[in-house]
């Protein structure tokens, strides 16, 4: 859907990305196909098309802020940030840093934010090769 919705479909850069994530059927359980980016960070070429597809995409929408939930999220999230002149702010899962002093900490599904990041308005959410998120807001 994404592909043929972005005018993707036929892009020679998805068959390349596709081949270069390693799928572990039955992991972590049965049912469970687990898309396995290792590969694809490995890969130069089908690593910067992942992230020329995003920066493509979002590039002239005006966009502030890319904030990136652990762990796929920290991957991407920079370098498309650093390409369409944006901040990146990295979303932690509950419990993984002490609190900051004097910031009340907002949980928020699986991440957590500070609470002007909870109050920006998101032109999108995007999920990279399926697991974590890149939130893009203006």
């Amino acid at each position: 859907m994404f592909a043929s919705e972005d005018g993707l479909k036929g892009d020679p850069r998805l068959q390349a990305i596709s081949e270069a994530i390693r799928v572990v059927p039955h992991f972590p359980k049965p049912g469970i196909m687990f898309q396995d980016i290792t590969t694809l960070l490995l890969d130069h070429k089908a690593f910067k098309d992942t992230v020329d597809i995003f920066i493509d995409r979002y590039r002239d929408m005006s966009i502030s802020v890319v904030a990136g939930v652990e762990a796929r999220g920290f991957m991407f999230g920079p370098s498309i940030a650093l390409a369409i002149g944006a901040k990146f702010v990295p979303l932690r899962k509950p419990k993984k840093l002490p609190e900051r002093a004097g910031a009340e900490v907002v949980e928020c599904a699986c991440v957590i934010g500070v609470p002007e990041m909870i109050k920006v308005k998101w032109k999108a959410i995007v999920y990279p090769c399926g697991a974590s998120a890149i939130a893009l807001c203006c």
